[in-house]
């Protein structure tokens, strides 16, 4: 079997070009930097970091940007707000954006709206009340999803096209299109990366709806690797039926030989402790066991407070797994 790459995202917790040295040296094969908290530009001291740290490894790490596409996030706020389950709140205390508000506005009494991969639960009461039914914190630029509510949105911001246009001169070695629909929203980015004359970069499809398990097979052809992002993917459907859907995506995927990435809580546990659960190393483990071509830690590295460690874990894990496979 071909070796499993392995990714962190790049972060606040791993800005410093010591721990970047460290997860380097603990085999890590690349990074991601979610364009929906940050842009190009902005993380130029970041991504210098990353770069002087790969040359004192003596290794040459992939670069993977997630570009902002369709998906939905609240603006920003001054400070996280905490909400207390039971709690009704004016539909405005949130910075939701236009389309969300939009949708608000239309959707029947008793709509669920998720917050930040479903950790938060609201419920529409009326056109202005919202009841807070699983609370907690919320924060800047979190996810929002509205279950069952179709929300149209571009494939794509302005934001998103600049970023393609500076890829390569940032060292960018693939694209991740979020939430993607159907083959026109990938053809959509292969043709900004022909037009920045980009086309060695690398693009992956992140399935994160049920729109794209329904198009699988038809976007397989346009694009170099499908990720199975079980964040949002968990939101579209219910979170008991998400191992399934994951193990149908990973067969299709296998039956045609593409490659494909699984994505998201991977080792969630070392965002605050510095040892993983039974639970997430057997997930690890199982993922390779079903053919991933990659894995990903998100919050781990991004903002836990172990990221080296995480990425031992998760590199150890993924080892054995390949080493039970033979």
């Amino acid at each position: 079997m071909k070796k499993v790459r392995i990714y962190g995202t790049l972060g606040p917790a791993c800005s410093a070009p010591e721990v970047l040295k460290q997860m380097l040296s603990e085999g890590l094969d690349g990074m991601r930097l979610n364009l929906s908290h940050t842009a190009l530009e902005e993380a130029a001291d970041l991504l210098e970091a990353y770069r002087s740290a790969a040359d004192v490894c003596g290794v040459h790490p992939e670069l993977l940007i997630d570009l902002q596409g369709p998906e939905l996030r609240i603006g920003t706020l001054n400070k996280p707000v905490l909400l207390h389950a039971g709690d009704e709140i004016q539909a405005d205390l949130l910075p939701f954006p236009e389309p969300v508000l939009r949708a608000l506005s239309d959707a029947p009494i008793g709509q669920e709206i998720l917050l930040d991969d479903g950790k938060l639960l609201l419920i529409k009461e009326n056109a202005d009340r919202l009841r807070v039914a699983r609370g907690g914190v919320a924060e800047s630029r979190k996810s929002v999803a509205l279950p069952g509510y179709p929300i149209h949105s571009p494939a794509m911001t302005e934001a998103d096209r600049r970023h393609i246009r500076l890829a390569k001169a940032y060292g960018v070695t693939g694209v991740m299109q979020p939430f993607v629909r159907g083959k026109a929203d990938l053809l959509e980015v292969r043709s900004a990366l022909n037009e920045a004359d980009a086309q060695c970069i690398r693009l992956f499809a992140k399935i994160e709806n049920t729109d794209g398990i329904a198009h699988l097979s038809e976007l397989l052809p346009y694009c170099d690797e499908i990720v199975i992002a079980r964040g949002d993917l968990g939101n579209a459907v219910p979170l008991w039926e998400l191992p399934a859907a994951q193990k149908r995506i990973a067969k299709v995927c296998r039956e045609a030989g593409r490659d494909f990435m699984i994505v998201t809580q991977m080792l969630d546990s070392m965002t605050h402790r510095p040892v993983p659960t039974r639970a997430e190393v057997s997930d690890v483990f199982n993922a390779v066991l079903d053919g991933a071509s990659s894995v990903m830690l998100t919050g781990e590295t991004a903002s836990g407070e172990y990221p080296a460690a995480a990425v031992r874990y998760l590199v150890k894990t993924v080892r054995e797994a390949e080493v039970y496979s033979i």
